[in-house]
């Protein structure tokens, strides 16, 4: 028998910086979780992960040693709902020699505020239009442009990322898995679900994970994993998620969260590290918000500081003896 997630208390009464109305999530006191994971799994050279009890093979991993990005490993996301994406760009991620992964602001040539968003796979829902006729010479009836070729698609697993969140107001980060087919199915275990392991809208230290499955639509759904709780937020954190064939359970620092049995992704998905600014999702989709310029421009139009997330390392790891169920 599974034990009893830790007793929520009323989410506070905040308004998230992406401009999305607040729901009534659950607030988790991670003080009070009595779930621990106990495990340290060393690997050599870098900082140690904390695993579930058991015996953990390593699969897939980026450590950011050197001073270039894997992009063996690491696509970058352009493309937003059949659009491209102006408020992303390739050039607001880096290493800094340190074994640390930046996702920084970068101002462009026009004044508009951007970053960059990471990914192993890739959402049919973001792929350009198809405009070439299809293989019969006829119109472009199947509309799904070219997808570039995941680097690293997965199914269940203990997912960790050690990370520190950015300091400036006005632009979040998160680490997640997505399903390049999510909301296209009427069963989501089959057509994949989201499962935001960490996301970071505050500089309050407040913090979301959970599940949300059935598209970005009308069949849009919070499952009941989804919760807020909050971290130190100039302290370095290991944020983990144990994606079984049966269950979701979320970790921050070895402390679980939530966790949930309900609607479980039975398919691949793929991991995406990434940061946003806010505002470019409203309106035309053309800028920035000025609560974004006011909170990290000086009045000349130059950033107020070098501000970055910072990802130490991420790392997907299985069963030795593989999934019993």
């Amino acid at each position: 028998m599974n034990p009893s997630p830790v007793k929520p208390t009323p989410a506070p009464a905040t308004q998230p910086e992406h401009g999305v109305p607040a729901k009534s999530r659950p607030f988790i006191d991670l003080a009070a979780s009595s779930r621990v994971l106990s495990e340290i799994h060393p690997v050599p050279g870098h900082e140690p992960s904390l695993l579930p009890p058991g015996d953990w093979t390593l699969v897939w991993n980026d450590e950011f040693d050197g001073t270039e990005l894997d992009r063996t490993k690491w696509l970058f996301r352009e493309w937003f709902w059949r659009r491209k994406m102006k408020g992303f760009t390739d050039k607001a991620a880096s290493l800094d020699g340190n074994g640390n992964l930046r996702l920084s602001l970068f101002l462009d040539e026009d004044g508009g505020l951007k970053t960059s968003q990471l990914q192993t796979g890739s959402n049919y829902h973001d792929a350009p239009r198809a405009t070439e006729p299809n293989p019969w010479g006829q119109a472009p009836l199947w509309d799904v442009g070219a997808q570039p070729k995941p680097t690293f698609m997965h199914r269940f697993g203990y997912y960790e990322c050690r990370c520190r969140l950015q300091r400036l107001p006005g632009w979040w980060s998160a680490f997640w898995l997505q399903s390049p087919s999510i909301g296209m199915s009427p069963d989501p275990r089959w057509s994949g679900v989201e499962v935001d392991i960490m996301e970071n809208f505050h500089r309050d230290g407040l913090t979301t994970c959970g599940s949300i499955y059935g598209g970005y639509g009308k069949g849009y759904r919070d499952a009941e994993d989804r919760c807020d709780f909050r971290v130190d937020q100039d302290a370095w954190h290991r944020f983990g998620l144990l994606w079984t064939p049966r269950e979701y359970v979320y970790y921050c620092d070895g402390r679980e969260i939530t966790r949930t049995d309900k609607v479980v992704s039975q398919v691949e998905e793929f991991v995406l590290l990434t940061a946003e600014v806010q505002g470019w999702r409203t309106g035309n989709m053309d800028r920035h918000s000025p609560k974004t310029a006011a909170a990290v421009l000086n009045a000349d139009g130059t950033l107020k500081e070098d501000d970055a997330f910072l990802v130490d390392y991420v790392r997907v790891f299985d069963p030795a003896k593989g999934w019993m169920s």
